[in-house]
């Protein structure tokens, strides 16, 4: 009888210790599935934080979209020599008006590959018309977005023609995933900043200068 007694007992200790074993899978099933939700939950935080469409810095600078071409330029160190060119030309005004227009703006390297001589000669009082020969030859009318580029020069079969304020072409193709420039007399730049929006246009940051006919 002691014998019987003992051995029940056994069987209920086991069958108490079996019930206990199968709920704990239950609750660490629980646990997990509510770690794995969490990260998911952040996702689109980081998502959102990087916004498209932010316009570009030109030499450390931030660039506003709702300022005009003369007055982002004014605060890009790399546009130094540029800003001064447009203020010896007297274009100021007209780079600050409605527009809309699309500039190829050197940079202060692109203007330092121009010999001396030559440079010194348009910024002198007495070159001011060919310095505004050339400042104009970088201004194309209306507002051309770095994908109008790529779309001009697919329709054009791998090279577009665009009319510049100055009156001659400029002959855009494509080096590999980057957009070349050719001007008169041999002159080319690449664009190595697009699409740096301004309230009245756009400017394509290049670096070299480019030349009509003198």
């Amino acid at each position: 009888m002691k014998t019987t007694l003992i051995l029940m007992a056994g069987a209920a200790a086991l069958t108490l210790s079996a019930c206990d074993n199968t709920s704990e899978p239950v609750d660490t099933t629980t646990d997990t599935t509510m770690e794995t939700e969490d990260p998911m939950v952040t996702d689109p935080m980081a998502t959102d934080a990087t916004t498209p469409g932010t316009n570009p810095m030109v030499g450390g600078a931030a660039m506003m979209a709702d300022q005009t071409i003369v007055a982002n330029a004014s605060n890009a160190p790399d546009l130094s020599t540029l800003v001064s060119a447009v203020k010896q030309a007297g274009l100021v005004d007209t780079l600050s008006g409605a527009g809309p227009f699309t500039v190829f703006a050197p940079t202060n390297d692109a203007f330092g590959k121009v010999p001396k001589a030559t440079l010194d000669g348009l910024m002198a009082p007495a070159g001011k018309a060919g310095l505004t020969k050339v400042l104009t030859y970088h201004v194309v009318p209306g507002t051309m977005t770095a994908a109008d580029l790529a779309a001009k020069i697919t329709e054009g079969k791998g090279k577009a023609m665009l009319k510049t304020v100055q009156g001659e072409n400029l002959t855009l193709t494509m080096d590999g995933a980057r957009v070349k420039i050719a001007g008169q007399g041999g002159s080319t730049a690449y664009v190595s900043t697009a699409d740096v929006m301004q309230s009245n246009g756009v400017v394509h940051v290049i670096d070299g200068v480019l030349t009509p006919t003198m």
